[in-house]
């Protein structure tokens, strides 16, 4: 897929979701392997990655105020840029984990996405990350493909948009 392409896929599904992700073009986080390219001027930006171990065929959907912003499975991470201020992202299964970010204007906040053993499935572990983290890991780490993340935000929120507009029974229909 071209940069074009690609640029314009993360940036719908950036879009519904009321995020933008970064250009392609910038100053990029420091990391051996990889480099994620710097926030916006004026805006911040979140890493969220998911390190290899347990629950290898689990992905964690990572949401901000009941939003798909991103789902990443193993060995994989994205990117948005978000408006600087405080940001809680939750991650469910048959439990619900949550963070809470701080995010600074012209700066990249990482968070962790690991899964732990669960009754039934397992359960989604999100917490805070630093630089250091994020670049041991980016030799393995891979980007979340972005035309099949935008396609997986737009099915969730289609979902969302249509249990909106079903009426309940007790409305009186």
């Amino acid at each position: 897929m071209t940069n074009t392409k690609l640029s314009f896929a993360c940036a719908v599904a950036a879009a519904l979701c009321g995020f933008s992700l970064p250009a392609v073009a910038g100053t990029p986080v420091a990391s051996p392997t990889l480099s994620v390219p710097a926030p916006k001027p004026g805006k911040g930006q979140i890493v969220v990655f998911r390190p290899g171990g347990m629950g290898s065929a689990i992905k964690c959907t990572v949401r901000e105020n009941g939003r798909m912003i991103g789902r990443v499975g193993q060995n994989r991470f994205f990117v948005v840029d978000a408006d600087p201020g405080v940001h809680t992202l939750t991650a469910k299964s048959e439990a619900t984990d949550a963070v809470t970010v701080q995010v600074e204007p012209d700066e990249t906040s990482f968070v962790k996405c690991k899964i732990a053993v669960g009754m039934m499935v397992g359960r989604p572990n999100l917490s805070p990350a630093v630089e250091e983290e994020f670049s041991k890991l980016s030799a393995k780490l891979k980007p979340m493909e972005a035309d099949k993340l935008a396609a997986e935000i737009a099915e969730d929120q289609a979902k969302l948009s249509k249990v909106a507009k079903t009426p309940s029974p007790a409305a009186g229909n």
